[in-house]
Parts: structure tokens; C-alpha cells; sequence
């Protein structure tokens, strides 16, 4: 016999606050943190409680003071949806890796003659394109990736995950300025080149060969304009279709493929 319902199921409403998920990543409480930041942790973003209590944040600022770390100052509440511990309004997320220096790295190229390429990410901000680029760039075959210490991805365990360990092949070096750094690899003898659809030069023509720095821009307006100033050539990647531009993780192979091609060929 079929069964019939004088009324109709109503699923109770519950009321839900999400929560972000649990990291490994992590260390929260000031003293945590400082101790942290004193023995030379590799932090790749400080989240601070707006409004902390004034002595525990003094501390804090001290050891910080003169660091490149990207700092936020956010609600008690979000820092709740991050850990239900004892967070003490300071939140720090560590590194899975080391980064690289950056100088040495351009010395120890110059002193060997190496055919060192560095690519620069200006302001890339999405963790899959920068786990692409990771894995593309040590396939072809680039020294060391080149970042900036605020406004930018930084190596976390999602774009290890998603550059299949190329980030644990490759150099990473995070930089306080992306502009001293360029600057310090064009007083090194290198090449600058900024990929752009702002140029009219074509790919193809420009010389990828020896000791060249290659600038991406982000996924939003691509190479700043400070920055493409700086460059020594700009190239642009042939487009045939009505589309204005190529996702920066695709453009990025493009150019580091005919880079390669040139050494090859």
C-alpha cells in the first residue's frame, strides 16, 4: 500500500558558520610567532587581529620590524574560522620550502658563464598559474623563479601540489622589490625581457639566447608599467584570434619553449 504524508518533509534549517580549513602550515600566538620570525622561518604571510591588545602588538611589531613579510590586519572572526586554538589575535603562515637568494644565485651564474635564464612573476596572484609556470619552467630547463614579497603567490603546499614537486626542483627567491632586483640582474650582464601584447615585435625575432631575465605580468594587467619600462626588449606572443590575451600560465610556456628552441637550434 503507498503511503501518503498529510504533510509535506521540511528539513530543519541549521544555522552554519563555515570555518576555513585547518592548516599544517600554521603557527598562531605571539610568542609562537615571534620565536618564529627570530630563528629565520621562512613566512609567507602574517594575518594580525585589528584592534590587538596594544602590548602583545608592539611586540610583534618589533619583530617585524625591517622583515619583507606580507601582513594583514584583519576581524577576530577570521582568524576564528582559521583555528579554534588559543591564536592570541596572530596568525603566521609558514613556507613549505626555503627560498633561494636571489644575488647569489645571479653571482654564481656570472662567475660560471652559465646560460642562466630568471623568470620574474609581477604580481601573479592565482596558486594553480603559479604551480603551471613552476612545472613548466623547470621542464625547460629555467634557473630560478623570482618573486615579490607582498602582492604576490607565495610557495605554499597547494602549488607544490599543483606544479607535480617542480617547486622542489626549482629555485624560488623571494624578493622585497621586483624592480632593485631587475635592476641587479641587468648591472649583471643579463638581457631583460618583458612578454606583452603592448609590443610589436613578435616572439620569434627577439634573441631568448645566454643570460636572459624574463617578466610575466599578472593575470590581471599583466607586466606593470614601471617594470616594462625597465626591460630591454618587450615581446609579443602572434595572436590570430579575437581574444585580447593568453592566460599568463600559457604565454609563460610559450615564450620559455622558444627560449629553449633558440639554445637547442
Amino acid at each position: 500500500m503507498e503511503k501518503r504524508f498529510d504533510k509535506p518533509f521540511q528539513k530543519k534549517e541549521e544555522k552554519y558558520t563555515p570555518r576555513e580549513k585547518e592548516n599544517d602550515d600554521i603557527i598562531f600566538g605571539v610568542r609562537a610567532v615571534i620565536e618564529a620570525i627570530n630563528s629565520g622561518r621562512e613566512i609567507n604571510k602574517l594575518m594580525i587581529q585589528k584592534g590587538m591588545q596594544k602590548e602583545l602588538f608592539f611586540e610583534l611589531k618589533e619583530a617585524t620590524a625591517n622583515k619583507n613579510y606580507f601582513i594583514q590586519f584583519v576581524p577576530v572572526e577570521r582568524l576564528d574560522r582559521i583555528t579554534t586554538a588559543n591564536h592570541q589575535g596572530v596568525i603566521a603562515y609558514l613556507s613549505p620550502m626555503e627560498y633561494a637568494n636571489f644575488e647569489e644565485l645571479v653571482d654564481k651564474a656570472v662567475e660560471n658563464e652559465d646560460k642562466a635564464c630568471f623568470l620574474f612573476l609581477d604580481r601573479l596572484t592565482d596558486v594553480r598559474n603559479f604551480g603551471a609556470i613552476a612545472r613548466t619552467a623547470e621542464c625547460e630547463g629555467v634557473t630560478a623563479i623570482v618573486i615579490p614579497g607582498k602582492g604576490s603567490v607565495q610557495v605554499t603546499p597547494d602549488a607544490i601540489k599543483t606544479s607535480a614537486g617542480a617547486l622542489n626542483r626549482i629555485p624560488v627567491c623571494k624578493v622585497g622589490n621586483l624592480k632593485d632586483s631587475l635592476f641587479y640582474l641587468q648591472q649583471s650582464g643579463f638581457r631583460v625581457v618583458a612578454c606583452t601584447e603592448k609590443s610589436s615585435v613578435p616572439l620569434y625575432e627577439v634573441n631568448l639566447r645566454g643570460q636572459v631575465g624574463i617578466v610575466m605580468g599578472s593575470e590581471e594587467d599583466g607586466v606593470s608599467s614601471d617594470i616594462l619600462k625597465m626591460c630591454d626588449i618587450k615581446a609579443r606572443i602572434p595572436m590570430k584570434g579575437q581574444i585580447a590575451s593568453l592566460n599568463v600560465g600559457v604565454a609563460t610556456g610559450m615564450i620559455l619553449y622558444e627560449r629553449l628552441r633558440q639554445e637547442l637550434y
